[in-house]
């Protein structure tokens, strides 16, 4: 695993953090590749409950370090651009957008905490996270305009849910920077916090002590209904439903809602 990028679980929480402080966490090859490995790495770990992504120093992330990929390819005959292509049957997403795109794509819900600037592949990367907390003096920008590019990270497929299409075009198309209150009017963010690590893991903690297999199976369910017609979406409910009604998480949910308890929930199978 890449020092690039850090995690501690406990009692169920991931606390996963970009570690690239001196660079705003900016985005180089070892930080792709930390991402991806992480959160194939949590998504394989059934004890795992919910995730908080956050940036340590002074940003979340500060998007692509152009730098770092021009002096790769100034080194070498092939170009690194030529990889961010790539992809392989395991997912949709291809090498450039899987560091993103990947935490859309964990069973368990991820929320970003966002302090400082999230740019153009940063902004990108909490996109994907179900949940957004973020400081109200935060940066975001789609900012790919301002180098003649576009998002290619995933970011217009998760944007496009998240506001309305004319606000995405406009966001888009400026490449303006949004504090963290304009962020939540617009729909980008979920909360607005002071401090929000410690909302962000405040919010995990209670996810976590929730039936681990209600929680996969209403992300699985949710995420499904922006892309399935409405006869696919009920279709799905209880056929879902079907696979954890009567199990021994739900059993114990119920118990220990009657007996004013804590419940003792057991890893999904």
């Amino acid at each position: 695993m890449s020092e690039r990028v850090t995690v501690s679980i406990t009692n169920g929480v991931a606390d996963v953090r970009m570690n690239r402080p001196d660079k705003l966490n900016a985005l180089d090859p070892a930080m792709f590749e930390g991402l991806t490995q992480m959160g194939l790495q949590l998504a394989s770990n059934r004890s795992v409950r919910a995730v908080v992504l956050s940036g340590e120093g002074r940003a979340f992330c500060a998007g692509l370090d152009f730098g770092r990929f021009q002096a790769m390819s100034e080194a070498s005959k092939e170009r690194p651009a030529t990889r961010l292509f790539e992809r392989d049957e395991s997912s949709p997403a291809n090498y450039a957008q899987r560091p993103a795109y990947i935490w859309t794509e964990l069973p368990v819900p991820v929320i970003a905490a966002v302090h400082g600037v999230a740019f153009g592949g940063g902004l990108q990367i909490a996109l994907g996270a179900d949940i957004r907390i973020v400081a109200p003096d935060a940066r975001l920008s789609v900012m790919e305009v301002k180098w003649g590019l576009v998002p290619d990270m995933s970011g217009t497929q998760t944007l496009r849910h998240l506001v309305r299409l004319d606000v995405a075009k406009e966001l888009t198309f400026t490449g303006r920077i949004i504090s963290g209150t304009e962020a939540a009017e617009l729909g980008l963010a979920t909360h607005v916090s002071e401090k929000p690590f410690d909302k962000a893991m405040e919010l995990a903690r209670e996810i976590a002590n929730k039936s681990p297999d209600a929680v996969r199976a209403a992300k699985k369910m949710l995420n499904a209904s922006r892309l399935v017609s409405l006869e696919e979406g009920l279709r799905m409910e209880p056929e879902i439903q079907g696979t954890i009604m009567s199990k021994p998480n739900q059993v114990e949910a119920v118990k220990a809602n009657l007996e004013n308890r804590e419940p003792n929930f057991i890893d999904p199978d």
